[in-house]
């Protein structure tokens, strides 16, 4: 993983383009690295243009601040500018869980391993800070992201009603991501 401490050029460069996604041209993302508090701007452009605006800048304060939190971003290529943030996953380190709070893809970045890429870094950060397990909440219809966290071994352990705000209801997923004796990783719900 980079270094924590290297936050990139600052937010005065301008935002990369990111390709089409009907262009058929790949995004080469450069590697993922850790986020902070410069790049709050950045994260705040993400979440309007893939969750329409879902979080308040107080939220993401908190979690490119917070003690205990991993936040992770991936740029667009050939750009470490926070204005190039193409990809983020965060997630707060409680005990010996982490708890995924966030992970979000550009639209125009879709399709193409971002969100893969980084819920793999967050496990791997999360991991070797000592976490045996993992959980997130997904919204019920959101056939995309239940996908990916099925292609990387979640399962659903229960449901919370009404939990966003349209009042949809959110699958809760556990993985337990400790390594076994042999090295490889057990999975599946706590």
């Amino acid at each position: 993983m980079p270094d924590p401490t290297d936050a990139g050029p600052g937010p005065s460069q301008p935002a990369p383009q990111i390709p089409d996604p009907s262009s058929g041209l790949p995004i080469s993302p450069t590697p993922v690295r850790q986020l902070q508090a410069p790049d709050l701007q950045a994260c705040l452009a993400l979440d309007g243009a893939a969750l329409g605006g879902f979080w308040s800048e107080s939220q993401w304060r908190s979690e490119l601040e917070g003690a205990g939190r991993l936040c992770l971003g991936i740029d667009a290529a050939n750009s470490g500018a926070p204005a190039g943030l193409v990809a983020v996953a965060c997630g707060w380190l409680v005990v010996d869980e982490l708890h995924i709070t966030v992970l979000a893809v550009h639209p125009a970045g879709r399709r193409r391993g971002l969100g893969r890429q980084l819920l793999e870094a967050l496990l791997a950060g999360a991991r070797a800070r000592g976490a045996l397990h993992a959980t997130l909440e997904v919204a019920s219809d959101n056939q995309a992201a239940l996908a990916l966290y099925g292609a990387c071994a979640f399962e659903t352990a229960g449901t919370r009603r009404g939990y966003y705000r349209s009042g949809q209801d959110a699958l809760i997923q556990w993985k337990r991501i400790a390594a076994t004796a042999s090295g490889s990783l057990e999975s599946g719900a706590r």
